[in-house]
Formats: structure tokens, C-alpha cells, sequence
């Protein structure tokens, strides 16, 4: 699931869905192959916990989807040119899984469960004012998982701005007080001066250090 702090990413935990009671944990997105097999986006980063032959998924479609209302058996998660590829119960041919597509996976939220240190819901980041050198810039209004990393979608006044959540852009999270501080590059939020440039030394050019990314959940 989480990663601790000392990894080298921070490490947003599965969604809540919108009523709080199911952690979303994964997104159906392409039939694979003919005998109903179905490439997964994760939301988690323990796919070995979360994934295990027997677990139960509800699905999140539209009302009007044939699948509303019911749940999936994981039979297996094999890995394929690194994509994670499910395997679920009575899902047996093509036509199936193509009805299944965009599906989201839900699971049942454990309140025994341990929220590891420095690993966080998506609700418990979205809302936290963004705070730069202890001004506010604007609020995260949501989290964009990506392959390579998790952004921070923050809503300032010159509209949204898309904040890598790597460790060296933001050091510091407080969900108690509210706020998450950002250390941000020069650009993210505003341009260079145009009277600012950057000189080529003997060696070449300066390269702006783009610090190591922390890993998703």
C-alpha cells in the first residue's frame, strides 16, 4: 500500500469513493486477448495485497451499465510488458471484458486498517491550502495518478497548475492544520523574468536539479 517517508515518494493511498465507504483501487481499461482478461490502471501501490486471487471488487459503472450494482472475484493479476492484467470469475471471453471497460474497482474500507506514516487518501489532500514561502497560492482540488508520478491539481487565481508530488517540491504535509508547503521551481507557477537568463559555462549548461519523484500508492 503506502511507502514510508524515508522512500523516495510521497505516497497518496487509494480514493475514497464519493459516499466515503469504498477505497477505489483500480480502473478497468482494456480487454486483453480473447478469453476475458483486462489491463487494470492501479490505485495503489501493493497490488499484492490489494490483488490477491479472491478478493472482491464492487464496481462504480453508470446506472444504465449491465454490470450497476455488482461485484467481480479476482482469479488472478499476472503482469504483461509490465501492464497489470486481471483475470476475474465468469469473465471468460472478449465481449465480456469490453463491457467491463472503464469500470472503477471499489473495495470495502477496513477501519482497523493502519494508514502507514506520510501516505495519505486523495480526500485528505484535496482541500489542503497550498502554501508558498507562508503565503497562500491556492487549494488542491484534486490528485492526477500518473505511470510516473502523482500530481497535485491546484486551483490558484491564474487557474489550475499541475504540482508533481515528488519530495523536493513538497516537503511538508499537515493534514491537522490544513496546509501542504510547496518549494516549487521557477516556471510552475510563473515565468522567468525575461531579463533572467541562464549562461552555458565551459562545461555546458547548467541543468536545474529535478529531485527524485516519490512512489505512488
Amino acid at each position: 500500500m503506502a511507502v514510508g517517508f524515508a522512500s523516495t515518494w510521497w505516497t497518496p493511498i487509494p480514493k475514497k469513493d464519493a459516499d466515503g465507504s469504498r477505497l477505489r483501487v483500480g480502473r478497468l481499461t482494456k480487454a486483453h486477448g480473447l478469453k476475458g482478461a483486462i489491463k487494470i490502471e492501479l490505485y495503489t501501490d501493493d497490488p499484492d495485497r490489494r490483488f490477491i486471487p479472491g478478493a472482491v471488487f464492487h464496481l462504480q459503472v453508470p446506472e444504465v451499465s449491465a454490470w450497476f450494482g455488482k461485484s467481480i472475484e479476482l482469479l488472478e493479476l499476472k503482469w504483461f510488458n509490465s501492464h497489470p492484467v486481471a483475470f476475474f470469475r465468469d469473465v471468460t471471453d472478449r465481449t465480456t471484458a469490453e463491457s467491463m471497460i472503464k469500470a472503477i474497482l471499489l473495495v470495502d474500507e477496513d477501519p482497523n486498517e493502519q494508514q502507514e506514516d506520510d501516505a495519505w487518501y486523495d480526500h485528505q489532500l484535496v482541500g489542503l491550502t497550498v502554501l508558498r514561502d507562508n503565503q497562500e497560492i491556492g487549494k488542491v482540488i484534486r490528485v492526477e495518478h500518473l505511470p510516473a508520478q502523482d500530481l497535485l491539481v491546484v486551483d490558484t487565481v491564474n487557474g489550475e497548475v499541475l504540482v508533481p508530488f515528488v519530495k523536493a517540491i513538497v516537503p511538508s504535509v499537515d493534514i491537522a492544520a490544513g496546509v501542504l508547503i510547496i518549494t516549487p521551481p521557477l516556471g510552475l507557477f510563473e515565468s522567468a523574468p525575461d531579463d533572467e537568463q541562464v549562461e552555458p559555462d565551459a562545461g555546458g549548461i547548467h541543468e536545474q536539479p529535478s529531485g527524485e519523484p516519490h512512489t505512488t500508492s
